[in-house]
């Protein structure tokens, strides 16, 4: 849709705190993997979540004041992880979540975000690799 004429975009940050946000991970792996998800904000440890193929992990939250609302998440699979924000206060990420949906899919090869606007995901975050000890 087109801006209004003298649209403000304060107004879409004041119109975000009065939502309540969806944060989602899903386990898109293959081959039955499992998926462990941790996530985090500075205020709350929402634990350590074990996800089979085809389930995901979600949480609900209301933004702070002062854009300050950070959560974070730290992935793992096999030998690979990846650590790294999962909601942040800026006008284009709070648009690619259609402004209430936050969705992130791990796969095989990366991570995505789904984007509501055009409708694709978008490959945000590469899988690094654990040594394991020998």
């Amino acid at each position: 849709s087109e801006p209004i004429e003298g649209h403000d975009d304060n107004n879409n940050s004041n119109l975000s705190l009065r939502i309540t946000w969806h944060v989602h991970t899903v386990n898109d792996l293959s081959d039955c993997k499992i998926l462990l998800v941790h996530c985090k904000s500075k205020d709350d440890n929402l634990g350590i979540h074990n996800l089979t193929v085809g389930s995901e992990f979600s949480w609900k939250f209301k933004q702070q004041t002062l854009g300050a609302t950070l959560f974070w998440c730290y992935m793992a699979y096999d030998n690979f992880y990846a650590s790294f924000d999962v909601f942040w206060v800026t006008e284009v990420f709070l648009h690619k979540c259609n402004y209430h949906d936050c969705i992130w899919i791990a796969r095989d090869d990366e991570i995505y975000l789904k984007i509501f606007p055009d409708q694709h995901d978008e490959y945000t975050h590469s899988w690094e690799s654990r040594r394991l000890l020998q």
